[in-house]
């Protein structure tokens, strides 16, 4: 396409060309474009070939100014010729004589010019029965009095091109389009601080530092490859949990790598706000546990800022060494942090294990009033792999606990886990998965049979272990009604001896409830089975009992059947002088 530009910019005559294949074999090959005659003359013009030219040393991209005849609409397959379409130019004369009609006759520029170039494709049918493409490309006048009448660049309806990357412009360019990464420009991050005073959405919260200075608040993750990256700073409200892992040279980074060391997760003074004067925010330690190399967890009573520090105890094995650190972030509905905590396992690593294993987390609580945010498992019903809805009954309704401690969880299985030594390993119950745990029970001494059944249900059950449990997903908290109470039923033999709890298994029943398109998950029921076995407590002996816990779902939806509304009936009733005057 050749156009030819006057000083206003428009327009003026468009030309049909073939286009020069780049394989000099294939010209041969190529078929001509026929023409015909219509009110304004169409010539045939060789395109000259233009050498490919390096990009330039500055500058912009050139803006594109393709002719009318350019354009087809129906052209949806590239390098096949579409069927009835005219100008495909992927089409020969050969597939033009099968063609029946042009699906697009008229391809036209833009409708807000005056005036503009329009093309036309019809066909015409030969002696022999064939038909042979007719092209003709002319002006056409807008009707509408409010038009271009010129226009003085070719780009005027569109964005400019983007400027070509140089030498001189990258540093420049690299700045534009990388300021919303965290940290690129520090002087940007602090006069956006100061416009707000509390956080939004994936804002990176800030840290003061000893000299004064703002930083970021990170948490370890992994980039690329499994390796941790430390520098991954952790966004608000967005809750992340990451594993990663480390390779290690004991003799040398045991005692002197800082991310091995709890006092670099307990050190950190987060800011309530953006803004300049914000407050510190204090970071309460919650606990810490010492996980041994056989994986059995023990609190640690560590007070006063009293830490520990990694030490090479053995050439092969470093101490207390940081193996997961949990954040747990209180915000207010402002955006402003309130209170912070941090719980850590210290552990062993020995250098038959290494790449050493990190997990952090993080997660938010909004606190208005001392009330925080209760989260729901669906919207109405359950959704499979949410954690159950769980309550205890007071004189207002149900009041549900944020703590993990006092939600409906069973044990987590561990290797060689005591089941009244170490922290307690539970896990949360999901909706519709079955699970079966279990821990250890040693009794090495005489002790009262009741103490131990009454401290083996606590185990079973968990400390201060909710009754109740939601029938739908979102159940409010104000209406009793929709709470399920936990029955209890008690398996007991009937043995001599002193009886303890020895497992417990717990019955979910569910159903599908609403349409038959979709059907929504509701409990209807849950029994807690706990079964009691004899046993005999003797001085000193070094006797073993393994208690399990056990959860099944168990759906007793009746099968579903489609039902039809019944036909409506004609109940017609005719005027009394309808049939007047002829009766």
């Amino acid at each position: 396409m050749t156009v030819n530009v006057t000083d206003g910019g428009t327009p003026t005559q468009s030309e049909w060309t073939t286009p020069i294949p780049s394989d000099p074999s294939a010209a041969s090959s190529t078929q001509e474009q026929p023409t015909s005659t219509t009110d304004q003359p169409v010539t045939t013009t060789e395109e000259p070939v233009i050498p490919a030219l390096p990009l330039p040393v500055s500058g912009r991209l050139p803006s594109p100014v393709p002719g009318v005849d350019r354009y087809c609409p129906c052209d949806a397959v590239r390098g096949v010729c579409d069927v009835n379409c005219c100008c495909d130019r992927e089409c020969s004369s050969e597939d033009w004589s099968l063609f029946s009609s042009c699906s697009v006759q008229t391809v036209s520029g833009s409708q807000q010019l005056c005036s503009g170039d329009v093309a036309h494709y019809s066909l015409k049918s030969t002696e022999g029965g064939h038909s042979e493409l007719q092209v003709s490309v002319g002006k056409q006048s807008s009707g509408d009095i409010l038009c271009i009448q010129s226009q003085n660049r070719f780009d005027g309806l569109s964005h400019p091109s983007p400027a070509l990357p140089t030498d001189r412009n990258f540093e420049g360019l690299f700045q534009q389009f990388t300021g919303f990464m965290f940290g690129s420009d520090s002087r940007e991050q602090e006069s956006h601080s100061d416009s707000q005073a509390g956080y939004q959405l994936r804002d990176v919260m800030l840290t003061a530092g000893l000299d004064g200075q703002r930083g970021t608040f990170v948490l370890p993750a992994p980039g690329l490859t499994a390796h941790c990256v430390d520098n991954s700073p952790a966004a608000f409200l967005e809750n992340q949990s990451s594993r990663c892992s480390r390779w290690l040279v004991l003799d040398r980074d045991c005692s002197s790598l800082p991310a091995l060391s709890m006092d670099t997760y307990i050190n950190i003074q987060l800011l309530a706000g953006k803004n300049k004067d914000a407050a510190v925010v204090p970071l309460e330690v919650l606990s810490v546990v010492l996980q041994s190399t056989q994986s059995t967890q023990t609190p640690l009573n560590v007070s006063g800022g009293q830490t520990l520090s990694p030490t090479l105890t053995e050439p092969t094995l470093c101490a207390n060494v940081v193996l997961k650190v949990a954040y747990v972030i209180w915000y207010s509905s402002a955006g402003r942090l309130l209170k912070a905590s941090v719980s850590l396992v210290l552990g062993f690593v020995q250098e038959a294990l290494l790449p050493l294993q990190q997990d952090f987390q993080v997660s938010y609580l909004q606190e208005d009033v001392g009330e925080a945010v209760v989260h729901y498992s669906g919207n109405p019903g359950f959704v499979v792999g949410m954690p159950l809805v769980s309550g205890t009954k007071t004189a207002e309704g149900i009041s549900r606990s944020l703590d993990p401690g006092d939600t409906l969880a069973v044990l987590r299985s561990s290797e060689d886990q005591d089941c009244l030594r170490g922290a307690p390993q539970r896990s949360p119950l999901l909706f519709g998965v079955d699970s079966v745990s279990g821990c250890t029970l040693r009794l090495e001494e005489a002790a009262n049979c009741s103490l131990v059944s009454q401290l083996l249900l606590e185990v079973l059950r968990g400390p201060n272990s909710p009754r109740y449990v939601a029938s739908f997903g979102n159940s409010p908290l104000e209406n009793p009604l929709d709470w399920i109470p936990i029955k209890s039923s008690f398996i007991t033999e009937d043995l001599a001896g002193c009886s303890l709890p020895v497992s417990l298994h717990l019955e979910i029943r569910w159903t599908k409830y609403g349409s038959l398109v979709n059907p929504q998950a509701q409990i209807v029921s849950i029994t807690e089975v706990i079964q009691t076995n004899s046993s005999s407590l003797v001085r000193g002996g070094g006797s073993m009992q393994p208690i399990s816990s056990s959860v099944s779902f168990v759906p007793v939806s009746a099968p579903a059947r489609p039902g039809y509304r019944a036909m409506p009936t004609i109940d017609a009733k005719l005027p009394h002088d309808f049939f007047l005057p002829f009766v």
